[in-house]
């Protein structure tokens, strides 16, 4: 819809949870480097005036690092545990 794929850093990734995803069950979390997405990743102004990264064009799911499924925390947050 909006032309690119909406990412977020590590850093980011606690605050898009709560925005975007609370109380969204069967949630999957995918890690990539950024360096592996190619020309088509810009860091681009957003929430808060924050750069966030948008990939144009295909996400090379090859290039996926892992995979995890996200439960939800007692405030219906999807949770992000401390080791990942």
């Amino acid at each position: 819809r909006d032309g690119f794929i909406h990412l977020s850093a590590a850093h980011q990734l606690g605050g898009t949870l709560a925005k975007y995803f609370r109380n969204q069950e069967d949630l999957l979390l995918v890690a990539f480097r950024s360096g592996d997405l190619g020309s088509g990743l810009k860091w681009e102004v957003s929430r808060g005036g924050e750069l966030f990264p948008h990939l144009y064009g295909p996400l090379p799911t090859a290039c996926a690092l892992w995979q995890r499924a996200l439960e939800l925390g007692p405030d219906g947050v999807p949770a992000v545990k401390a080791e990942w």
